[in-house]
This record gives C-alpha cells, sequence and structure tokens, in this order.
C-alpha cells in the first residue's frame, strides 16, 4: 500500500461525480450482457430440439440428445470463461492508466 497511500486516502474523501455513475453503469450492463448469454442458452438448446430433433407425426415436442446439449451448454461455458479471461486481459492492457 505504501506509496499509493495518499491517493486512496484522496478517493475514499472525493464526493460522488458523474464519472462514478458512469462506472457503475458501465460495469452492470456488462454483468448483464454475460448473464443475458448464459440465461438465453437453455431456451436455445429447447428451440434447437424442437427444430432439428423433432419427429414428423408426433404430438410431443423434439428434445436434444442429452450429450448434444450438454456439449452446447459446455462450449458456451468455456467460452464465457474465455471470453472474461482476454477482453479482461485487454482491459488492464490497454484500458488502465497508472497511479503515480
Amino acid at each position: 500500500m505504501g506509496s499509493h497511500g495518499g491517493v486512496l486516502a484522496t478517493l475514499d474523501s472525493s464526493k460522488t461525480q458523474w464519472y462514478h455513475y458512469k462506472a457503475v453503469i458501465i460495469s452492470s450492463m456488462g454483468f448483464f450482457t454475460d448473464a443475458y448469454d448464459l440465461f438465453c442458452i437453455s431456451l436455445i438448446t429447447k428451440l434447437l430440439g424442437r427444430i432439428y430433433y423433432h419427429v414428423p407425426g408426433s404430438a410431443k415436442p423434439g428434445v436434444l440428445p442429452p450429450a448434444i446439449a450438454a456439449a452446447i451448454n459446455g462450449v458456451a461455458l468455456c467460452g464465457t470463461l474465455l471470453g472474461q479471461l482476454f477482453f479482461g486481459l485487454l482491459g488492464d492492457r490497454l484500458g488502465r492508466d497508472a497511479i503515480s
């Protein structure tokens, strides 16, 4: 903490400004889009089953085989993890300013 103590004290004593609200809104939008993506995967797997695995003449809607549904869900979760790591590192490299 040594050399950054003055900066942290200044941040603690500063008044809330538009910049603070903007940072909260931007980070909330990132969380919303990430959560929305993971929420939609379950709906997409249901729709894929109904479209591509429907048996003609059957009264029941089609269902994805469990292995395919698991693969789609796994790829979505792995893609989310890799995207968070990649864009987090990219944001740290390109978006952060040095505090002196």
